[in-house]
């Protein structure tokens, strides 16, 4: 499964063009939309080199989400890359939130796992609220 236009649409969104390396909130730099290998301070980037950059980066996360098993559904998979792709895989593959995916857990608990992933150096970004809200939305088919 790809991700979908609808997801690329909101990755971008959600992370906003950035031409030049910064440093994010979890102290990472990064440049584009939201892409990190081997960015350096003083990095300069174009928008299309950016979204080139995006969908290369996205492979290796929906590579990761296909081999979970969880995510028959397009909406399910957007989700789920764009969790992985926000927070890493590792922090997806050891979640409690995949562990309750996996045990089919009533849709609430689910979501409310979205939403304890929130804070970065322990305070709570109201860019990651947003984020988690409109990926438990995905993931319930609800946008």
């Amino acid at each position: 499964m790809k991700s979908s236009n609808i997801l690329i649409a909101k990755i971008k969104e959600f992370e906003g063009f950035r031409s030049q390396a910064y440093k994010c909130p979890a102290g990472v730099w990064t440049i584009g939309y939201g892409h990190t290998a081997d960015v350096k301070p003083g990095d300069k980037i174009s928008e299309a080199e950016a979204e080139r950059l995006l969908r290369k980066d996205l492979i290796h996360y929906e590579a990761f989400v296909e081999s979970l098993n969880v995510s028959q559904k397009q909406e399910k998979f957007d989700a789920l890359v764009d969790f992985a792709y926000n927070l890493g895989c590792a922090a997806l593959e050891g979640s409690t939130l995949l562990k309750k995916i996996r045990a089919c857990r009533p849709d609430k608990e689910i979501r409310a796992e979205f939403m304890r992933w929130v804070y970065s150096k322990k305070k709570k970004l109201p860019g990651l609220v947003t984020r988690r809200q409109w990926e438990a939305d995905r993931y319930f088919n609800q946008v």
